[in-house]
């Protein structure tokens, strides 16, 4: 509880009425200099904000008004970019590539559109996860090439649009086509083909297996197929894992990952800023 208030005996200055363990606070005010200050912020904040207005309902002095300061800012920035916007609207993958200052521009447009859209599922350089392709490499499902990665970005994957990428790998183990201890030898073919493990009894049975039910899309070698987006098998990139449970997974349930069909959400031209740039980002043919 508050005491009674004292003077200080040290300082000569009234205490609050407040103690706590024996130690008492004393009422100091604070200096003269910095109450005006503060007073003084407060009005040059309220004027501020009159000439500068920040409120949608106030309008300001002197002809100036933030939000069309900022329209004004847009409609510049727009108008510098339509030329080059119309360009490529024009102009063909190859041209925007031979092309050093439509390059350029497509490339700056295309970071921020990738970063805006395909970051959250491809990562910022494009290196993917477990489900999402790595883009930063040269291995692709559906191609490489620009004609290839504008086809893939526009239509997408497995969605509802007429024009997407479709492949459907059947379910050897859910839909009853092959066994558990088929799928297993069926899976250590397909590691020894890129060396993961080594010949053995149970790869020599799942290259029987494998010649029966694999290979019309992913080749007798693994070598893939970018037409069917069946992929390569011999080498160590994976899509969902390359440890023997995750192939066993995929050959026994297999994957269906989906894309959404970018046309239906951005325009020609920025689909072709985007194509240029997911190229360019180390992977593309």
């Amino acid at each position: 509880m508050p005491t009674k208030i004292e003077k200080d005996e040290i300082t000569g200055r009234e205490t609050t009425g407040h103690e706590w363990d024996g130690v008492r606070e004393l009422n100091t005010p604070l200096p003269k200099w910095w109450v005006n200050l503060f007073w003084v912020t407060i009005v040059w904040a309220v004027g501020y904000m009159v000439v500068y207005p920040s409120l949608p309902w106030v309008t300001g002095w002197f002809g100036y008004w933030s939000r069309a300061e900022l329209t004004r800012s847009l409609e510049e920035q727009r108008g510098q970019r339509a030329g080059f916007v119309a360009r490529i609207e024009t102009a063909d993958l190859a041209q925007i590539r031979a092309d050093a200052e439509l390059l350029n521009f497509a490339l700056a447009g295309g970071r921020q559109v990738f970063a805006d859209n395909c970051a959250p599922c491809h990562g910022a350089g494009g290196a993917g996860a477990v489900g999402y392709p790595n883009l930063a490499d040269d291995d692709w499902l559906w191609g490489g090439g620009l004609a290839d990665i504008h086809a893939t970005i526009r239509y997408g994957i497995r969605n509802a649009d007429t024009n997407s990428r479709i492949s459907q790998m059947p379910r050897y183990g859910v839909d009853g086509i092959l066994k558990a201890d088929e799928i297993g030898k069926d899976a250590d073919h397909v590691l020894s083909l890129s060396g993961a493990v080594a010949a053995s009894p149970s790869t020599a049975a799942g290259a029987t297996l494998y010649a029966e039910h694999c290979v019309a899309c992913h080749g007798g070698a693994g070598e893939g197929n970018q037409e069917l987006g069946a992929p390569r098998l011999n080498d160590r990139i994976w899509l969902y894992g390359g440890d023997r449970a995750s192939v066993v997974k995929s050959i026994a349930n297999a994957r269906a990952g989906a894309m959404p069909a970018w046309e239906e959400r951005l325009d020609a031209a920025t689909i072709k800023m985007l194509t240029v740039y997911v190229h360019a980002l180390g992977g593309g043919k």
